[in-house]
C-alpha cells in the first residue's frame, strides 16, 4: 500500500438528521484503475433512507474499492483508495 495513497470516507457526508451509525454502499459508478476527478460522484451510499452521493476527495486513480456494492459499513469507515495523480 502506497503511503500516498487517499481514503474515500462517507463521515464527513452524513447526514444531520439521522442517528443511525451504518450505512450501504448502493452504486460504484467506477471501477478499479479508473481516472477520477476530484468532486467527481464515485458511489452512492445509504444511510437510514437517506442516499447520498460520495464525491472523490482528490483527482488521481482509484486504486481499491474496499466496500463492494450491497456491502454495510460503520460510520468513518473506509470505502475505497485514490492514488493522487
Amino acid at each position: 500500500m502506497s503511503p500516498d495513497r487517499v481514503p474515500v470516507e462517507a463521515d464527513g457526508i452524513w447526514p444531520d438528521d439521522v442517528d443511525a451509525e451504518e450505512g450501504v454502499v448502493v452504486d460504484w459508478y467506477f471501477g478499479e484503475g479508473t481516472a477520477v476527478e476530484e468532486d467527481e460522484t464515485l458511489c452512492t451510499i445509504q444511510v437510514e433512507k437517506v442516499s447520498v452521493d460520495v464525491a472523490a476527495p482528490t483527482t488521481g486513480t482509484l486504486a481499491e474499492i474496499v466496500l463492494a456494492e450491497d456491502d454495510e459499513f460503520d460510520r468513518g469507515a473506509t470505502l475505497a483508495w485514490i492514488e493522487p495523480a
